[in-house]
C-alpha cells in the first residue's frame, strides 16, 4: 500500500514529516509531494501532475489530501487508480468549483468567527499561524518550521476551476479534528454533509494534525487502509 500525502497552501512534503516514518513502521509505502506553490504559472493541474508523477506505476493508492490539497486530490483520482481518497481537514470542492470561489460557497467566513467568538478569541484578528495552525504543535517543531524560509503560496490555483461533471468513483473517507480553528468542526461536518453526505470521523488535534499527533494519525490511516469500503464519488 502506497500512501501519497499532498501537503495544502504552500506545498511543502516538509508537512508529512513527522507522519511519514511512522506510516513506514506499520508497513506502508509513504511518499510526500512537494508542489510547485510559488509558481505563478502552476494551476490545480500542474498540481495534479507533480502527484501523477511522485506516485509513478504504483496501484493501490491511499490518497490523503490536507486542507487546499482537496482540490488536487479529485484531477489526481482521474489519472491514478486510487484505492482510497482521505480528505484530512480539506477543503471539499464540488465539480466547477474554484479553491477561490470555496471560501463564501460554504460560508467559512461565518463559521470561522463563530468559532472564533465561542472560544474567547478576537473575531477580527490578523491572521497569526501560531494561533491558527500551531497552537497545538510541539515547540521543538514550530521552531523548526518558523527556522525554514517561509513557504510562498501563489494565487493562481485559487481561480483553477475542477471540471464539471461526475468525478471518477473512488472510496472517500474524511478525518477531522475536534480543535481545528481555521476549519472549525462545526463547519467541517456540515461542508463534508452536504458535498459529499458523509459524516466524517474525529480524532483530537488541530489544523496541521500530522505535525501535532503524527501517531495518533497513522493509526487513523493505517486502520482506513486496512478495511475495505465501498466506492462513492470523490465530491458532489
Amino acid at each position: 500500500m502506497l500512501f501519497a500525502l499532498i501537503p495544502g497552501a504552500g506545498g511543502s512534503a516538509w508537512y508529512w514529516h513527522r507522519l511519514e516514518p511512522e506510516l513506514r513502521q506499520r508497513g506502508h509505502d509513504v511518499v510526500a509531494v512537494n508542489l510547485p506553490a510559488a509558481d505563478d504559472v502552476a494551476g490545480l493541474s500542474e498540481y495534479a501532475d507533480a502527484v501523477v508523477k511522485a506516485i509513478g506505476a504504483a496501484h493501490n493508492v491511499v490518497l490523503v489530501a490536507q486542507s487546499m490539497a482537496g482540490f488536487t486530490a479529485p484531477l489526481v483520482c482521474q489519472r491514478v487508480p486510487v484505492a482510497l481518497l482521505v480528505f484530512l481537514n480539506a477543503m471539499i470542492p464540488r465539480p466547477g468549483e474554484t479553491p477561490g470561489e470555496w471560501w463564501d460557497a460554504t460560508g467559512h467566513a461565518e463559521a470561522k468567527r463563530a468559532n472564533d467568538l465561542r472560544e474567547g478569541r478576537p473575531p477580527d484578528a490578523e491572521f497569526d499561524p501560531l494561533v491558527e495552525f500551531f497552537h497545538d504543535v510541539p515547540q521543538a517543531v514550530v521552531e523548526e518550521a518558523l527556522s525554514q524560509e517561509p513557504p510562498r503560496q501563489s494565487d493562481t490555483p485559487f481561480g483553477s476551476r475542477l471540471p464539471q461533471g461526475p468525478w471518477p468513483i473512488v472510496p472517500t473517507r474524511v478525518l477531522i479534528t475536534l480543535n481545528d480553528r481555521f476549519f472549525p468542526v462545526d463547519f467541517q461536518r456540515r461542508v463534508a454533509q452536504e458535498r459529499l453526505g458523509i459524516t466524517p470521523d474525529e480524532m483530537p488535534g488541530g489544523h496541521l494534525v500530522a505535525l501535532s499527533r503524527p501517531a495518533e494519525l497513522a493509526n487513523r490511516l493505517d486502520a482506513y487502509a486496512r478495511v475495505p469500503r465501498a466506492a462513492s464519488a470523490p465530491a458532489s
